[in-house]
């Protein structure tokens, strides 16, 4: 980058449980449009739970894990937890509180982008890679029913789910009643 030249810092949400090679891919796209690039840790405050079995600080060890598989620089990235906000309508003034200033938001959640769009920032969407199968849900209902999970996240993400015993944890989350695990039972 030259002196006084512009930077051009992007805005990338995602929960990341856990990061897989579809976001990669994504990321990948984005990293080659940008200079920078906020990747936010949504719904930071949850953990412990099906849907969300992660705690923030473990997704960004993922996340950094996987970053570092593909050889990107540090200082191209944010990692910046954000918790959800109570109402839909000021989630954008808090991902903005927490984040450095950006220029553009890449999403293809479409309240991700509905909410942006209506707070006049720049919204693009990105290509889903292959999105059945790179699907964090379908990444956990194969852990949780014994199928081959690991080929579909990096190799450095996987490493950090074992050491965190990550399987155990989803697997004793399953124990309850959720509908989650009836929905796996059937």
């Amino acid at each position: 980058m030259q002196l006084g030249k512009k930077i051009v810092r992007a805005l990338f949400v995602g929960r990341f449980q856990p990061i897989h090679l579809g976001h990669m891919e994504a990321l990948r796209i984005i990293l080659e449009a940008v200079d920078e690039l906020i990747i936010v840790i949504g719904s930071s405050q949850k953990s412990h739970e099906l849907d969300n079995p992660f705690t923030a600080g473990e997704r960004i060890s993922m996340v950094r894990a996987a970053l570092d598989e593909m050889k990107i620089a540090p200082s191209r990235y944010y990692l910046i937890p954000v918790p959800d906000s109570t109402m839909h309508s000021s989630w954008v003034s808090t991902v903005i509180a927490y984040c450095p200033p950006f220029h553009i938001v890449y999403s293809n959640e479409p309240l991700t982008r509905r909410l942006f769009r209506e707070a006049e920032r720049t919204v693009q969407g990105i290509p889903l890679f292959q999105r059945k199968l790179y699907s964090a849900t379908e990444i956990r209902q194969r852990i949780l029913t014994g199928k081959t999970w690991r080929t579909l996240l990096p190799k450095g993400v996987v490493a950090v789910i074992e050491e965190i015993k990550g399987v155990e944890r989803l697997r004793e989350l399953a124990e309850t009643d959720s509908p989650f695990t009836k929905k796996l039972q059937v």
